[in-house]
């Protein structure tokens, strides 16, 4: 089978003890490769690190909304160089999110914003991270003209799928999609078009229905498969394989 996790943080600690092994697993079901978004300014060593050692894990760098006490501007600077150093094949994971009142918006755009034109300099794919934003954002990449890339997580609406479909972006579906009481996700599951799919675990988050409130894991992937499988009526392997084709094709990986 071929699967291509689009979204997993493999390199945060809850991973130290077993990374390897959880590797080794995926690798025998046949995932090839595993994208890992950066965080934060003070993860990106860590996360080059663990990458290096493993060819199917692939970096992205960015600036998380969701950590804005943690960023400074000229981590914007540092942002530029790591990339020139290192080559990451996307910019992620990036955007706006206000889910929470209270959160600094002006300073979440401002850092969004200045990490959209060091993607577009640089020809990057993005990752994005989107809560409560999906217009204001759809707006801004209107702007901003990257290079396309992955609206992570994607819990908007048919229309503001459309809208990033059109620019170029594929949508993200992981764990939240196997909960039945997910009726909203699970009929726009049904209603995008294949090519628009890429599969995601977002590990250690987002567990899967069979293991929710346990850490979520990369070698969960097929049951998201099959939960989906299931939703579109198509069988898995072909499911897996349009996947992983999307996935390529945003991110420039051989296959």
């Amino acid at each position: 089978m071929d699967l291509i996790d689009s979204h997993c943080h493999i390199d945060l600690p809850e991973f130290d003890a077993d990374r390897a092994a959880i590797l080794q697993q995926c690798r025998a079901f046949g995932m090839t490769d595993i994208i890992v978004p950066g965080i934060s300014r003070d993860s990106w060593d860590h996360l080059l690190e663990v990458s290096a050692d493993e060819p199917m894990l692939h970096p992205a760098l960015g600036l998380h909304p969701m950590v804005i006490e943690r960023h400074e501007n000229e981590h914007l600077d540092d942002l530029e160089l790591y990339i020139e150093k290192h080559q990451p094949l996307a910019m992620g994971e990036i955007g706006l999110d206000y889910y929470h009142k209270g959160s600094d918006r002006d300073r979440q755009r401002f850092l969004f914003e200045a990490q959209l034109e060091v993607a577009r300099n640089h020809g990057l794919p993005v990752i994005l991270h989107v809560r409560k934003a999906h217009d204001e954002v759809l707006d801004m990449l209107q702007r901003a003209k990257v290079p396309g890339g992955i609206a992570h997580a994607f819990n908007g609406s048919l229309h503001q799928a459309k809208r990033y479909l059109s620019m170029g972006f594929k949508l993200g579906f992981g764990g939240a999609l196997t909960y039945e009481k997910a009726t909203k996700l699970r009929q726009l599951v049904r209603e995008v078009p294949l090519n628009a799919i890429v599969l995601e675990t977002d590990a250690p988050d987002m567990a899967p229905y069979p293991h929710r409130n346990e850490r979520n894991s990369p070698t969960n992937l097929p049951l998201i498969l099959d939960a989906m499988a299931e939703l579109r009526n198509i069988n898995r392997e072909v499911l897996a394989r349009i996947s992983a084709q999307n996935a390529r094709r945003i991110f420039g990986l051989a296959g």
